[in-house]
């Protein structure tokens, strides 16, 4: 690979819709063109997760991140070097994690609710993105979300979205949504702004970055 990787950084709020983003982004290019590296691989322990007064473990806190491996393993792709870690499975006891593996390419996919928080991933990134979407969509997609793939029920949904996802948005997100290149709207279809970056990107690719 000749020259620096591109690093591109997405964030957004908590079921803003930045897995579905990322997956046709990603989806649009081969694995030798892009690397995605993932926050979500990256929390502790549910032992180790802060909690608030009610003894509750609050997921959606910088301190719920292993952020030191984090900054680490977003330095060493941008070098150049391979990274291993081991799957994070959402403390689902049905799911035997597995080792994966992020090689180097020339773009470099950085994703998660905390990547412009971290300064020293922020000073990284070439491009930020940041995907928006309003107050009630979000708690519709993350009532869906949890209940379906974390076995959540409809009052712990709604406890956490009120005492730890929409603080967290507004003292370590929404702060940091100035920094950002581009910021797509995804209340109903990000389709245009797709298009945009997809083409960006593969201009990038085709003269080296």
């Amino acid at each position: 690979m000749a020259g620096k990787p591109l690093m591109v950084g997405i964030t957004g709020g908590s079921a803003s819709g930045k897995t579905l983003f990322i997956k046709r982004l990603v989806d649009s290019f081969s694995t030798k063109e892009v690397c995605l590296l993932s926050q979500d691989n990256y929390y502790h322990d549910r032992h180790l997760q802060p909690k608030d007064g009610k003894g509750v473990e609050n997921f959606d806190l910088p301190e719920s991140i292993d952020h030191i491996n984090f900054i680490k393993d977003v330095q060493a792709l941008h070098r150049g070097e391979s990274v291993h870690k081991k799957e994070y499975t959402f403390n689902n006891p049905n799911i035997v994690p597995k080792m994966l593996q992020f090689d180097p390419a020339p773009v470099i996919v950085v994703e998660g609710i905390f990547v412009f928080y971290f300064p020293e991933i922020r000073e990284q990134l070439d491009l930020k993105l940041f995907i928006d979407a309003e107050e009630h969509i979000k708690l519709k997609r993350r009532i869906k979300r949890d209940g379906q793939e974390r076995g959540y029920d409809m009052d712990d949904v709604l406890y956490r979205y009120e005492n730890h996802v929409a603080p967290t948005y507004d003292r370590y997100i929404r702060p940091f949504k100035t920094e950002a290149d581009i910021i797509i709207p995804n209340n109903h279809s990000f389709d245009k702004a797709m298009e945009v970056i997809v083409t960006f990107l593969k201009q990038k690719i085709a003269i080296g970055t």
